[in-house]
């Protein structure tokens, strides 16, 4: 045999150099591709979850609310002299070192009452207010009205007074 005679060895390419592109293949190894491709992406998720699960919370603001010793107040009365209104968070913890200020709702007021819970002879988030100094009364020809409230929280808080405070209902005595 000489040596222009003889035929060429056909070279096939190895299955471990072919690209996606180039593969021929049918779907056989599809679904294993898919199953891989999940299982990747589970473990992967579950490690992102984890790490985000490691970083604190970002809360925001605790909503702050009053509290009244009692359901109502009657205008007049003597329990109008020194009537106690609470501050709370929304988890019905004390909120120390607030402003509470009242202002008049339905009932009439000739001026608004600013007091804090900073009184050595009260609770920590105890206000006495004296309801007799602002003359505290109803329209006429009405049994009943409310007192609203505004609480400024203590600053370097998360504590905020962003919704609407329970009112005082007001009766005629």
């Amino acid at each position: 045999m000489q040596a222009g005679n003889r035929p060429e060895p056909t070279v096939r390419p190895s299955s471990s150099r072919r690209s996606l592109r180039e593969d021929d293949r049918a779907i056989e190894g599809l679904p294993i591709r898919l199953v891989i491709a999940l299982v990747i992406g589970v473990v992967s998720l579950g490690i992102m979850l984890q790490i985000l699960g490691g970083i604190d919370t970002f809360e925001g603001d605790t909503e702050v609310d009053v509290e009244f010793e009692a359901e109502t107040l009657e205008a007049g009365s003597d329990e109008a002299e020194s009537f106690s209104v609470f501050v709370v968070d929304e988890d019905g913890n004390e909120v120390p070192d607030a402003t509470v200020v009242a202002v008049p709702g339905a009932a009439r007021m000739d001026d608004a009452l600013v007091e804090g819970t900073d009184d050595p002879d009260t609770d920590e988030n105890e206000v006495e207010f004296d309801f007799e100094e602002v003359d505290l009364a109803l329209p006429p020809d009405q049994h009943t009205g409310t007192v609203e409230f505004e609480i400024q929280p203590p600053t370097g808080t998360n504590w905020a007074d962003d919704e609407p405070n329970e009112e005082l209902l007001v009766t005629d005595s």
